[in-house]
């Protein structure tokens, strides 16, 4: 820094010899430095001043924003924060094989009370108890009034019940939001969704977990953010389900039926377009397990999966299938038909009396238990074991459910030469009717086995080869003429060309041999019978016809008509265009040119 002297040495020699007073440049010196000290210190001011201002702007401006941000935004209550890993909500949906809803979530508040904060504790309990009838009052009046400083009230509220419960004013009344899973179509699919519930719960968000069917089965799916929502497609086809829901429901009280179930398989995917199981339930009110007594009484129970009855002369077609795929008969076979076919002390008898003898396909017609267990013995037990269980009935199904495990079959547990002839008329041997559905498609659809499953698929699946196409078409054939001149004829519905068998089998007594008058009817079915799409299983339990002078509760009479009302129902719904043979037209004939 370089100081100017205030007297300078040059301007007071020429000031003194020019007879000026040199004391003068010494006051303007001070005057100039005065000012320039003056003019530095309000520079300095001012950019204080500046910078100060600038400061306060910017606060008034941020204040000002989160003022508009606050003033902007839905009131919510405080909540301290909590350590541990966060409560993941979010669930994704699950929709049909045609995009159309099954389950979703639903955004709804929960009700807790923070009695330190509550005005009146006694009367607020008196007004909740209003509000929600099933809550006690008595014991809400404790909670409010006692030591604890958190009581969860409901943990769902509708819009109504929330602005009811604002109305009571208690600012220790609190929400916290939340989702819930809804089923908007109600019991419809409901054993194969099965329902979900609360896991961990927090204040301001609920675990939605999975308790049963394909909720629990994919619930690791359902829950993961990583999926960022993509829905679970299922196989099944909504309007399809609730066709056959409602015509299963009208036969089950038609037939006076404790029970039944009903499996629509695709014969080549193994998609499961339907199952249903009844008595059902609302999936979005389960109600809770049997804790004594029969489960199968429970509508919780899923006749579908993990019922397993002996499902009858159904089976016949398994030993005719194979016997011809051994090259041991073929259609026009004729088999000894004699009976009683005795065994030890025991006796096989046919329902009625064949004659001596029937061809192979009039065995499967007219139902024959003594031509079935011929060809059996023809068979031998090691290769019909060897050839049920590359059907899939010697195993629980491995169907995407969690249910599927515990409907393993029961079989024979000393397998002799008996054994041998009565499952091949299906008694001994139990399976669910998934079981038979499966074993069905794969004998059907040209001979390869197929796996069931609830996802859909947009391939066909590639399966070991059970039968060639050959037998696969003569099985066929057979179980066509079931429909057209045997034991299903009311299974017949003009344009869909219906195949199937029926099969009637006493029903077990729990400790012991054989209910005389309760019975499981089942009908199996295909169509169309010629180029196969669908397999259909048709189960009643206990139904009994009572239009005639006698109680009729043969398949043929019971679980047939049923099943043709559903494929008459759901045979447009599936895109099926009715092969209806043209009108001959009376005195008219077709001429060429």
């Amino acid at each position: 820094m370089i100081r100017t002297p205030l007297r300078p040495l040059a301007r007071i020699l020429r000031a003194r010899a020019n007879g000026e007073n040199p004391d003068a440049i010494e006051k303007e010196n001070r005057l100039l430095r005065a000012e320039a000290i003056r003019d530095r210190a309000r520079d300095r001011a001012e950019s204080r001043l500046f910078t100060l201002g600038l400061m306060f702007f910017c606060a008034f401006v941020a204040v000002g924003l989160r003022m508009g941000v606050v003033a902007g935004s839905v009131p919510e209550e405080p909540r301290a924060a909590v350590e541990g890993s966060p409560i993941i909500g979010q669930r994704a949906d699950i929709i049909d094989r045609n995009g159309r809803l099954l389950a979703t979530n639903f955004d709804t508040n929960a009700l807790y009370a923070q009695p330190q904060q509550m005005v009146d504790p006694a009367g607020a309990a008196h007004k909740l108890a209003a509000i929600f009838p099933e809550l006690d009052e008595d014991r809400l009046v404790r909670d409010f009034s006692g030591e604890r400083k958190f009581v969860w009230v409901r943990r769902t509220l509708s819009a109504e019940q929330m602005q009811a419960v604002h109305d009571i004013g208690d600012p220790g009344l609190l929400f916290g939001p939340r989702e819930m899973r809804l089923y908007p179509n109600g019991p419809v699919a409901s054993h194969i969704l099965g329902g979900a519930s609360y896991g961990r719960e927090g204040v301001d968000s609920a675990e939605v977990i999975g308790v049963a069917g394909v909720e629990k089965q994919f619930d690791q799916y359902l829950r993961d953010p990583a999926n960022e929502g993509a829905p679970l497609q299922l196989s099944i086809d909504l309007t399809v389900q609730a066709a056959v829901e409602q015509v299963l429901a009208g036969g089950m009280t038609l037939m006076n039926a404790k029970g039944a179930a009903a499996v629509l398989m695709d014969v080549h995917t193994g998609e499961i377009i339907s199952m249903v199981s009844l008595p059902d339930f609302d999936p979005n009110n389960r109600p809770r397990a049997l804790l004594t007594g029969d489960q199968s009484d429970s509508p919780l129970f899923n006749r579908a999966v993990q019922g397993v009855y002996e499902l009858g002369s159904t089976f016949k077609v398994f030993a005719v299938a194979q016997a011809m795929e051994l090259g041991l008969i073929n259609p026009n076979t004729m088999i000894d038909t004699r009976g009683p076919l005795v065994w030890g002390r025991f006796r096989i008898n046919d329902f009625h009396d064949y004659g001596a003898q029937l061809s192979t396909t009039d065995v499967i017609v007219e139902s024959s238990n003594i031509g079935a267990a011929r060809i059996a013995m023809m068979i031998g037990t090691e290769r019909q074991q060897s050839f049920l269980k590359s059907l899939g009935l010697f195993d629980a199904t491995p169907v995407e459910m969690v249910e599927a495990p515990t409907g393993r079959p029961q079989l024979p547990r000393n397998w002799s030469d008996l054994s041998t002839m009565t499952v091949s008329y299906g008694h001994g041997i139990a399976d669910s009717p998934l079981h038979l559905a499966t074993a069905y498609a794969s004998v059907l659809n040209g001979g390869t086995r197929v796996t069931p499953t609830l996802l859909r698929r947009d391939h066909l699946a590639e399966g070991e080869r059970i039968v060639t196409p050959a037998v696969s078409a003569a099985v066929r054939d057979m179980i066509r003429q079931v429909v057209t001149r045997g034991t299903a004829s009311f299974g017949d519905v003009p344009g869909y060309e219906v195949g199937g068998k029926t099969g009637t089998a006493d029903k077990p007594k729990p400790n012991g041999g054989y209910y005389g008058d309760k019975v499981i009817a089942t009908f199996a079915s295909v169509f169309p019978a010629s180029n196969p799409k669908y397999v259909l299983i048709v189960t009643l339990d206990e139904p009994s016809e009572t239009s005639g002078p006698q109680p009729r509760r043969t398949a043929g009479w019971t679980a047939v008509p049923v099943a043709a009302e559903m494929i008459r129902r759901i045979g447009p719904l599936l895109g099926l265009r009715p092969q209806v043979d043209p009108a001959q037209l009376a005195g008219v004939s077709l001429t060429s040119n």
